[in-house]
């Protein structure tokens, strides 16, 4: 089995307003797809974590850390992602070493 590396991606809304407000009927939907794919991939040990900033102004952000064979499957990774599929969250992906982790 190939060694994998990590990656990190940020994402930010492309419409404020569906923080600072609320999100659409169909923001709300791509939402929900958003928050069960990266489940998923929690659950199948792809991701390591993922969250978002509580602060509702456009300074705002999520991270997903993850991992991946190389940087073409992390880039399958985030484009698949609904919230950036859809084009409801902006990503920019990079590449990110654990230097250290404390597992409960």
């Amino acid at each position: 089995m190939a060694r994998s590396s990590e990656f990190l991606y940020v994402i930010r809304p492309t419409r404020l307003q569906m923080v600072t407000d609320a999100p659409t009927a169909d923001e709300t939907e791509i939402l929900s797809r958003h928050a069960a794919y990266l489940e998923k991939l929690t659950e199948d040990g792809t991701v390591v974590l993922y969250g978002r900033t509580q602060n509702r102004d456009g300074t705002t952000f999520g991270i997903v850390i993850f991992r991946a064979r190389d940087e073409s499957q992390a880039e399958r990774i985030m484009e698949n992602d609904p919230a950036v599929k859809e084009r409801i969250m902006r990503a920019e992906l990079y590449p990110y070493r654990i230097a250290m982790m404390r597992t409960a």
